[in-house]
């Protein structure tokens, strides 16, 4: 085994919309810094993602000073500000959890709703530390609004062979899979009996493989399905557990820190698989 190295660092500033790749990033507890801190959801409270509405894969966020900016080919930027105290607080619910989140307003809900030819609002988690506790790996640790854990680990050579069996219908690039960090240098599936990593200056605990769903059907440039049932019907040949269809680790932290593209990655603790496979 070569020396592992983080390729790149992923947040999505609003759940289910377009994703950046910064330089480097803070691991909070509840995960990266600005990761999934917003929102969109259905008039009901319910969240909203790539799932039901492949058009979110059109809106790129920039966060700012202020809050961020709404952005969509042919459309006029929407700046959003941080919601304040005076700030409606609504009910949501990220799959079985109900959080409290500040309203973002009108302008900004009005301006979603356009883009995505449906009723939602934008939300914003002012108080992460708080909001969303979950029971993960025997203790209690904050959640932003990501679907289960805070952070998301994935590795190049396990997407270079998930392509191989591919072939020859097109590639599938990284970002299909929506991961917060990506190591590059091991072997493929290697990351399955990691245990816990130090990266920059902080350690992550890698604690359950991720069942993936059909967002990673989703060209996340287009909004489109190119290659209908994949890269589910591939990976479902060789990746099916009871869980579901498994790519990519959940991981939560154990020691907050910078994380920079480019920093050698360590794996200090090792195991077995934590991932039993069908068939």
């Amino acid at each position: 085994m070569g020396e592992l190295s983080l390729a790149s660092v992923h947040l999505y500033p609003v759940k289910g919309l377009h994703g950046l790749t910064p330089p480097a990033a803070l691991v909070r507890p509840w995960g990266l810094e600005g990761d999934r801190r917003w929102m969109v959801v259905e008039p009901g409270g319910q969240f909203l993602t790539q799932r039901a509405c492949r058009a979110m894969a059109l809106i790129t966020p920039i966060p700012t000073s202020e809050g961020l900016t709404l952005t969509r080919a042919g459309s006029r930027p929407c700046p959003v500000r941080f919601p304040d105290v005076e700030a409606p607080q609504l009910a949501v619910t990220v799959w079985n959890d109900t959080v409290r989140a500040r309203d973002a307003g009108d302008a900004a809900a009005h301006w979603l709703s356009e883009a995505l030819a449906r009723p939602c609002r934008l939300v914003w988690m002012h108080v992460p530390e708080l909001a969303r506790i979950r029971s993960l790996s025997g203790e209690d640790v904050p959640v932003s609004f990501a679907d289960g854990y805070p952070l998301l680990v994935a590795s190049m050579a396990s997407l270079a062979d998930l392509n191989a069996r591919l072939a020859p219908k097109p590639a599938i690039p990284m970002n299909r899979f929506r991961a917060n960090i990506v190591v590059d240098g091991a072997l493929p599936w290697e990351e399955d009996g990691w245990r816990l990593l130090s990266i920059g200056t902080a350690l992550i605990r890698i604690v359950a493989a991720c069942a993936r769903c059909v967002v990673t059907t989703v060209d996340q440039h287009t909004g489109q399905i190119p290659t209908p049932g994949e890269p589910l019907g591939t990976l479902a040949q060789f990746r099916r557990a009871s869980e579901g269809i498994m790519f990519a680790q959940n991981a939560i932290v154990e020691k907050t820190g910078v994380i920079t593209a480019g920093d050698k990655v360590e794996v200090l603790e090792r195991g077995p698989s934590n991932l039993v496979l069908a068939g």
